[in-house]
């Protein structure tokens, strides 16, 4: 007897958050062993309340714009979860004869996978429960990388590259840049692949693995400043000082989740009062997270994948597992799929290596842009330069 499969999504959308949708449903629809097809509609919160919406018979036009379309067509949310409510989801799974639950998200996300895994077996509820990542700032352990970061690194590196030009091309202030970050400084480090598109950039890098010094940054912009009279400096919204305080006071924190300040503003305002230089700041906030123009590839075929590779494991009997990637030793980029535990990825959160950060803490290492680059899935767009110009 066939089954019902569930999909969730939980946390901050992504650009190929519903092509890993695509993927479930295509191999869910390809697989012969699952009955109906439901969507929580809301993340988690949609469980506890039942609204569930039918994805198995969805048009063929709809399910091909799933790929490029960005955010949740499903919807998401950060409903904090208490541990009745897991309870509470079991059996509303097993009230409507759901055997395969697939929840798609972030750090936050696998730990109510881990925790529905365990309450479904709990309540005796046989249903296989497996973890979809999905996080643009790439902070899920174990997993060399997850879906949602290539886009939004790709649209930094884009991004900071045109900046670049902009304050090359008009050279009287430092302009400060914020990427997203919590506590890790992957999507900050990516931006120094900015430098591919022939416009040297970013100056400088600020990332949350290091301990932010005001007056060694202020030394550092003031050389910038000297060397090149202006500049572009790329700063996480996470950046904390020794004590761990964040450097720009937070506008509100509530769990896990921290409004932050605007660290760019406190950045430029620090260059304008300290060293009497013009400054100004940028911040693209939640537009880098889900930008279809600039989606990677790479980062949507992954997606697809990381969703086909759930339904093949869940309907093998897996359970209580996450997808994840492992990257190969080969001259060529390429990766293979791989089921981790869920509770070796549960709130555990994956940072910056030492490695990938240069011996200042202003910069990234070669190391990092190597590993970063083949997750843009191509070279961000080339721009001319006069500093490059070849003498004709």
């Amino acid at each position: 007897m066939k089954g019902n499969a569930l999909v969730v999504h939980g946390g901050a959308p992504t650009a190929v958050l519903n092509a890993s949708l695509y993927g479930v449903i295509r191999q869910a629809r390809e697989c012969g062993e699952i009955g109906c097809i439901y969507g929580a509609l809301g993340g988690s919160a949609g469980v506890l309340k039942e609204r569930f919406t039918k994805l198995g018979t969805a048009k063929e036009e709809w399910l091909e714009q799933l790929l490029t379309t960005p955010a949740s067509v499903i919807g998401t949310s950060r409903y904090c979860l208490e541990t009745e409510d897991y309870d509470r989801m079991a059996e509303v799974i097993g009230r409507n004869r759901i055997r395969f639950v697939f929840i798609n998200g972030g750090n936050g996300s696998m730990d109510a996978c881990g925790k529905l895994h365990e309450a479904c077996r709990r309540k005796g509820v046989e249903a296989a429960v497996v973890g979809i990542p999905k996080t643009m700032d790439n902070d899920i352990a174990v997993t060399d990388h997850a879906p949602g970061y290539g886009s939004a690194a790709r649209y930094i590196a884009a991004g900071t590259a045109e900046l670049c030009c902009d304050v090359a091309g008009l050279p009287i202030h430092v302009a400060v840049l914020e990427t997203m970050g919590r506590d890790a400084g992957w999507v900050a480090a990516a931006s120094s692949l900015a430098g591919d598109s022939g416009i040297p950039g970013p100056d400088l890098i600020y990332v949350p693995e290091r301990a932010f010094e005001e007056e060694r940054f202020l030394a550092d912009v003031e050389g910038l400043i000297r060397r090149k009279g202006c500049g572009v400096v790329v700063a996480s919204e996470g950046l904390r000082d020794a004590s761990g305080d964040p450097i720009a006071e937070p506008v509100m924190t509530s769990g896990r989740s921290v409004y932050f300040g605007n660290v760019a503003e406190y950045l430029a305002g620090l260059i304008i009062r300290r060293l009497g230089y013009k400054a100004r700041s940028e911040k693209p906030g939640i537009l880098g997270r889900a930008c279809i123009a600039l989606q990677s590839d790479t980062d949507r075929r992954e997606a697809v994948e990381a969703g086909r590779e759930a339904v093949r494991a869940a309907v093998s009997g897996k359970t209580g597992v996450m997808v994840g990637f492992l990257r190969q030793d080969l001259p060529e980029y390429e990766t293979q799929t791989i089921l981790i535990p869920i509770k070796d990825v549960m709130l555990t959160e994956k940072r910056l290596p030492e490695e990938f950060i240069n011996e200042e803490g202003n910069g990234v290492t070669q190391a990092f842009q190597e590993w970063c680059r083949p997750l843009l899935g191509g070279p961000v767009p080339r721009f001319a330069s006069f500093c490059t110009q070849e003498d004709s």
